[in-house]
């Protein structure tokens, strides 16, 4: 039993990660992006915007750069390459001119092709539709949820650990 005090109480991630979402993803956008919940609630206030295409992009070029098979990875460059990038592309994202792939490019995929393209969306929803992000209601409610939420968890964990305490 003592092992399980020290286990709960040396281990603020598990109960606490779930609960904060809020307050991790305001810190940065490379919180909020690590967290499923986060990315999904991101793509909720950018699809209001119509620009759910950057975060997508984004998250198609993180898997892209964790294939390790040859032939899985042509297929990938080909997929992120006509849903965002070609002039068809049906989630086209807004990249500057000079930046865009030339298509050759597509024969010898390699895991970090899509990089600068990425880190420019990157900014771009950093220095844009993040910091909109942080003052829409979307966010703002799931905060005010979540700090009530912590409030009354709060309570509850003072009174377990005080029956702890006494029941040893």
């Amino acid at each position: 039993n003592e092992h399980k005090i020290t286990d709960n109480d040396n281990k603020p991630g598990s109960s606490q990660q779930s609960q904060n979402g809020t307050i991790r993803w305001a810190t940065s956008l490379e919180n909020l992006l690590e967290d499923p919940e986060g990315v999904k609630r991101f793509r909720e206030f950018l699809k209001r915007e119509f620009s759910e295409e950057n975060v997508l992009f984004w998250i198609a070029c993180e898997e892209f750069k964790k294939i390790q098979d040859k032939k899985q990875m042509h297929t990938k460059a080909n997929e992120i390459y006509t849903t965002f990038l070609s002039s068809k592309a049906s989630y086209q994202v807004n990249v500057e001119g000079q930046s865009r792939l030339d298509e050759s490019i597509l024969e010898e995929p390699h895991p970090l092709m899509f990089q600068k393209l990425q880190d420019q969306i990157f900014n771009l929803m950093k220095y844009d539709s993040y910091s909109r992000f942080l003052k829409s209601d979307v966010f703002l409610k799931l905060k005010q949820t979540e700090e009530q939420e912590e409030n009354s968890a709060n309570a509850q964990t003072v009174a377990k650990r005080a029956s702890r305490i006494y029941n040893t």
